[in-house]
């Protein structure tokens, strides 16, 4: 088939996405399992999120093996019954107010809407900043 037959294009596969937008995908999908978690929570249930790994055998070949994921809690009790919730960058807290670092949650049936609103911030950029200032820094600790 001759090139001249097909219908050609200026198009090109587009590069890789912004450091900001990396940014916010990496912590909306982190808020997502937060927000499973503490449905789970709620409704006495318990949330094991698997992860595929690729391991070797004692005789060299290669497999798929699905494990449970471990999924730490954003929040901890404060005074009973409310809690403080924080949002994470890897494994750095976000201050998200000048020397505020958490969110007062008044009850667990309140924490997923708080967590949906915290996702729906991220998305329109309120944290980048912050998310970038934590990325720089946990960067540092890579360096020899």
């Amino acid at each position: 088939m001759k090139l001249s037959q097909l219908k050609l294009t200026a198009a090109k596969k587009p590069t890789l996405a912004s450091e900001e937008h990396r940014r916010r995908s990496k912590v909306i999908r982190r808020l997502h399992e937060q927000i499973a978690l503490a449905r789970a929570t709620l409704s006495n249930t318990t949330y094991t999120p698997s992860r595929n790994r690729t391991i070797k055998d004692a005789d060299g070949t290669r497999r798929v093996v699905s494990s449970a994921k471990r999924v730490k809690a954003w929040w901890f009790d404060i005074d009973g019954n409310r809690l403080a919730l924080t949002v994470r960058y890897g494994s750095q807290v976000l201050e998200l107010g000048k020397g505020k670092f958490s969110v007062d949650v008044p009850d667990v049936n309140h924490l997923v809407p708080t967590l949906e609103l915290i996702v729906e911030a991220v998305r329109e950029g309120e944290l980048d900043t912050q998310m970038a200032n934590a990325a720089t820094s946990l960067r540092k600790g890579f360096k020899r």
